[in-house]
């Protein structure tokens, strides 16, 4: 097996003088960094005290869901010779928080909406998101149901 490594660094940025004295004292901001990128500012979701602002934890896991699949479609429909004009998705997903405040993800609904160049690719391209879905490796990371509802579209 071929590894991949990757490191990030995450950086609390919102000390607002007293640390984490109390709950209510301190930002949820924080930064992502990687080396030779952009930042990316995040937060909390607000219903944790976090800044609505910014990105949180919760939306990060949608984005590398849907960027996954996108980028995995993508390749097979090179391979198959399906040409995709133009791709979007609006992922929704849905976590469970217990009573002691823990929680966890229960569900992600992938809708890529995808156009491609002529009627003949269409029922090729439906087919690619099931295979997509199958080497997605953050898909095959994660322990909650990832589905899909496409929607395929001719130029």
């Amino acid at each position: 097996m071929k590894q991949h490594h990757y490191t990030l660094t995450i950086n609390w940025t919102g000390n607002n003088g007293s640390g984490t004295s109390g709950y209510k004292n301190y930002e949820r901001s924080h930064q992502i960094i990687a080396s030779g990128k952009e930042i990316i500012s995040c937060s909390a979701d607000p219903s944790f005290n976090g800044d609505k602002t910014k990105y949180n934890p919760e939306e990060l896991l949608l984005a590398s869901i849907s960027s996954c699949h996108m980028l995995w479609y993508l390749h097979f429909c090179a391979d198959a010779g399906i040409v995709v004009i133009d791709y979007k998705d609006e992922p929704k997903g849905m976590m469970l928080e217990s009573e002691n405040g823990a929680g966890k993800f229960e569900e992600v609904i992938l809708y890529p909406t995808v156009t491609v160049l002529s009627e003949d690719m269409q029922e090729t391209a439906l087919s690619l998101h099931k295979k997509a879905n199958e080497y997605c490796f953050i898909a095959n990371s994660l322990n909650f149901k990832i589905s899909h509802q496409p929607l395929i579209r001719i130029n």
